[in-house]
């Protein structure tokens, strides 16, 4: 089936097609020659309930998306309560304790050597946000960072989980690099949301929290897209279900991937694909050469 969607590549405004029609028979190398080069490409998308974007295409998104790695967010699911196993892939869950509730999930064309669920603390590792695969060269950590809700109830948690986290992400990085992505629930600075005046000190966008990524980027780690792109305006990845917010593009950049700063050399774009429906978050995409 021909697929209808399109996406800006990265933050230039041009409207591309990396999304294309998928079908290919066998398993492919982890490494794909791409528009003349090798390279790897993975994807990162909180899909707001795994079950119900089953519903509305994602088979047919994840085949068109033609990944190496595929990430997810949310996906509010214990295991055996769907059933999705694109050939090719091997396919890795963490759900949380809690049902109907968080979650994260990695599909991988390459077998990891090893795979870590949680980031080691017991008190964090009971709502399935941080799931890592290690590879030849390089970790992978996908999270779904915490919310910190409504009058900031859960700000307190989310800011020890951060330290927690940092911790955990340099740990790692002595070892080797490591690839980070997924829903990390902050908007950075003023540029990664439509309207930063009015949500000032909102979950999401308080001072404390734009802090704790200010101080995970100087610990080692660049911000792709950022990095590609620093000035691009109106790039966002989730949008309010409420007063049209993603039919005005009156969003919020909150889905990242960061890379440990000694693989900046091997970047080769990030991806915002804002044209993907099926959840309020759209997919993130890194684009690394070998």
């Amino acid at each position: 089936m021909q697929t209808a969607f399109e996406t800006g590549r990265g933050g230039t405004g041009k409207r591309g097609s990396f999304l294309k029609q998928s079908g290919r028979a066998g398993k492919r190398d982890f490494l794909k020659k791409r528009g003349g080069g090798v390279v790897m490409k993975m994807i990162s998308w909180n899909v707001n309930g795994f079950r119900a974007v089953l519903k509305k295409g994602f088979a047919e998104i994840f085949s068109a998306l033609d990944a190496d790695i595929v990430c997810l967010q949310e996906t509010k699911m214990q295991p055996g309560q769907a059933e999705f196993s694109p050939p090719g892939y091997h396919q890795y869950w963490y759900s949380a304790e809690k049902k109907g509730y968080s979650g994260t999930a990695v599909f991988t064309r390459a077998q990891p050597l090893n795979v870590l669920y949680g980031i080691g603390r017991e008190e964090y590792d009971r709502e399935g946000r941080a799931l890592t695969l290690e590879y030849r060269d390089f970790y992978l950590v996908n999270l779904y960072a915490p919310n910190s809700q409504s009058e900031l109830r859960r700000l307190d948690y989310r800011l020890h989980w951060e330290d927690a986290l940092r911790a955990y992400l340099c740990a790692l990085d002595r070892q080797k690099p490591v690839v980070v992505c997924g829903d990390l629930n902050v908007a950075h600075e003023e540029i990664d949301l439509k309207n930063p005046g009015p949500n000032r000190g909102s979950a999401g966008f308080t001072d404390e929290e734009r802090a704790k990524l200010t101080q995970l980027l100087a610990s080692g780690f660049a911000d792709t897209f950022r990095a590609l792109y620093p000035t691009a305006a109106g790039r966002y990845t989730w949008w309010s279900y409420q007063h049209r917010a993603r039919a005005t593009n009156a969003g919020w950049r909150i889905d990242y991937f960061l890379i440990s700063e000694r693989l900046r050399q091997r970047l080769c774009d990030a991806l915002i694909c804002s044209e993907i429906p099926g959840s309020d978050h759209c997919p993130v995409g890194l684009v690394l050469a070998p």
